[in-house]
């Protein structure tokens, strides 16, 4: 066996399970990428995965590897550099275990991640989000657990994740009404809920009657949603909201649309970033001020505060040149 099997299997179990306590979700994206990049390297060199070395996987193959990612796989910049990131963990791993293939290794941490536009954010007006709400069909089963869904992505701002792991014992409508969820970086947060979210969950849990430990967004079998299948849900609703409100159309919505609806809401009633950000479950204030540059009106009421410059408007005239050459003597 090659050392590169072994260490593989040593950052997976020793780094990430043992010493980080990686979430599930972070092992299963590590493994997708090093699945992805091992059948690349063996469709290259024409081995077995299990017959790679680390010297096979070289700083050349990489670069072929993210160039695959993009041309042939069609993964955004975005992907590639995630991809990338985990690459380099291993490898950074790798060079505390195998340092006679240190010159190889450090190749491979040297390439950098690629550059990228950062797009403003989309999110929906008022009117497009009552579109969307009024577009679940509350006639049937599924139309009010979407419903109830919506309601509530859109007033707290949680994650799709965080959405699909919620439990009916995660919603308390009591005193102080809130939902509380394990959040990215295993961080624990409670969001306060508004009357309106509060009576639409009140009601879709009276109908619901599971117990605690229950899924509060199930399938027709009783499983928790998917995060594929609450974006097909969306869609659905998009598609269907798109036909009273047309501005839906030209507008890319997924989950994480409504994430971003959330925050705009917040930053346009007057609510601090600081605070957006602890709503979001944001680690760092500068991820939050994206939502800064995709509010026209607080750069409108700045410009509004400024002083315009004491000028006239007007056409230049170059000087006489008989005239410049004496002012110059």
């Amino acid at each position: 066996m090659t050392a590169l099997a072994p260490t593989l299997q040593a950052f997976f179990t020793d780094r990430l399970i043992g010493q980080r306590q990686a979430s599930p979700h972070t092992i299963g994206g590590y493994r997708d990428v090093f699945r992805l990049l091992l059948a690349f390297a063996a469709d290259r060199a024409r081995k077995k995965p299990c017959e790679l070395d680390i010297g096979d996987l070289d700083a050349p193959l990489v670069g072929a590897f993210l160039d695959h990612l993009e041309v042939d796989r069609h993964n955004g910049v975005r992907t590639r550099n995630h991809r990338l990131a985990a690459i380099h963990s291993l490898f950074g791993y790798a060079a505390l275990r195998h340092p006679e293939h240190a010159a190889s290794i450090q190749r491979v941490l040297a390439i950098a991640p690629k550059r990228f536009e950062r797009n403003l954010v989309t999110y929906l007006t008022d009117q497009e989000v009552n579109a969307l709400v009024a577009a679940c069909d509350r006639a049937t089963w599924t139309g009010r657990r979407d419903h109830a869904l919506i309601v509530l992505a859109v007033q707290t701002g949680l994650r799709i994740s965080e959405l699909a792991a919620l439990s009916c014992v995660d919603v308390v409508l009591g005193v102080g009404a809130h939902v509380h969820c394990l959040g990215k970086g295993r961080k624990q947060r409670r969001t306060p809920l508004v009357p309106h979210t509060t009576s639409v969950l009140r009601v879709w849990l009276a109908e619901r009657q599971a117990s605690p430990r229950e899924p509060l967004f199930p399938t027709v079998t009783g499983k928790p949603l998917s995060r594929d299948a609450i974006e097909r849900r969306i869609a659905h609703h998009v598609r269907t909201a798109s036909q009273s409100c047309p501005s839906i159309r030209t507008k890319k919505i997924t989950a994480h649309t409504l994430r971003h609806t959330t925050a705009m809401r917040l930053l346009l009633s007057g609510v601090d970033v600081t605070v957006i950000a602890l709503w979001l479950g944001h680690e760092q204030v500068s991820t939050t001020n994206i939502y800064l540059h995709a509010d026209m009106s607080q750069k409108e009421r700045a410009i509004a505060r400024t002083i315009p410059p004491n000028s006239t408007p007007g056409r230049y005239r170059a000087p006489d040149a008989v005239m410049a050459f004496l002012d110059a003597l």
